[in-house]
């Protein structure tokens, strides 16, 4: 499935999509993605990161699951351009955009935990081992 991500709106996105890519969206980025395959095929593809005016509900927890740090920042958004170098720091609640930095709300405990380590799946297997 990563092969095919965002195919419709990029046909060139999978070719070109490289390790630790962030994305940057607009409003309700993933609406009609209720699948978590739509998260995961971002995730094999190299994403590593989503930031967004807003996000679906579903889709949203879809990349929590998928262990892809989910973050709305409307003003980030408009700052950030096609050649921008942007970096997220979870442990920080800092994205970095071209030496600016926006600070966000820090994820719930629980939530970091899944990101911590790659997503629910992950997760669910560590707790199950202790």
């Amino acid at each position: 499935m990563a092969k095919h991500a965002l195919e419709d709106l990029d046909p060139m996105f999978a070719e070109t999509v490289r390790e630790g890519d962030i994305i940057v969206a607009g409003k309700n980025f993933g609406c009609g993605s209720s699948r978590e395959q739509a998260a995961f095929a971002l995730k094999y593809a190299g994403v590593s990161g989503l930031i967004a005016r807003s996000f679906a509900r579903i889709f949203f927890r879809n990349a929590i699951n998928a262990g892809l740090a989910a973050i709305e920042h409307p003003e980030c958004v408009d700052a950030i351009r096609r050649d921008s170098r942007v970096a997220i720091d979870l442990s920080q609640n800092v994205i970095a955009v071209d030496g600016s930095e926006f600070s966000f709300p820090p994820f719930p405990k629980q939530v970091m935990q899944i990101l911590d380590e790659g997503g629910l799946v992950q997760h669910v297997r560590k707790m199950l081992q202790t």
